[in-house]
């Protein structure tokens, strides 16, 4: 009998498949060099405000937003294509290997939540995000290399990281609730 029961756990342990959960992938920034006592301050117009509160709506620059159109209003703020002066400013022009000089965007999304948040709502917020920029960054491929972003060897996508850097920031929850918006 306890061979039996021995042989059934091995088959179990032989026969079952651990699912492995996947995470969302960021990569944070570097601490500060420790003679700076705080970051240096980023103008208003280079920050794109996203907030959820805990009834799961969605605010975006000041004003309800669905979560559909997230994805092209973020698009239009990293992209900024005709240098609105209402979006993000671009850097000095910079030489980056395999594209050349290229003025990078200095925008950064800052992103933050209620407490009450549903974590569905919050991962499609992530979503359309990283959807954003992955968009951006096959448009941006597609004209310079003629191929997808995913396709691209290692060397020509870390360039393509550099022209469209993916700067997301989290801030901690809060209590946004209640109120009817964000």
């Amino acid at each position: 009998m306890a061979d039996i029961a021995f042989l059934l756990l091995i088959f179990f342990i032989i026969a079952t498949t651990m699912d492995v959960d996947r995470g969302i992938l960021r990569r944070l920034p570097p601490p500060l060099p420790p003679d700076v006592e705080k970051p240096p301050p980023i103008k208003e117009r280079n920050v794109f405000q996203v907030l959820i509160n805990a009834n799961n709506q969605l605010m975006v620059e000041g004003e309800l937003l669905d979560i559909r159109n997230l994805k092209n209003k973020t698009k239009e703020f990293i992209a900024n294509p005709a240098d609105n002066e209402d979006l993000p400013e671009k850097k000095p022009p910079q030489n980056i290997d395999l594209i050349g000089i290229y003025k990078v965007s200095k925008g950064v999304i800052s992103l933050q939540n209620d407490r009450g948040t549903a974590y569905g709502m919050y991962l499609q917020v992530q979503n359309e995000l990283t959807t954003a920029y992955r968009e951006l960054r096959d448009d941006f491929s597609m004209q310079k290399f003629g191929k997808k972003y995913s396709e691209l060897d290692k060397n020509h996508s870390k360039a393509i990281q550099e022209a469209i850097p993916m700067v997301i920031s989290e801030a901690e929850p809060k209590n946004i609730a209640g109120m009817g918006k964000p």
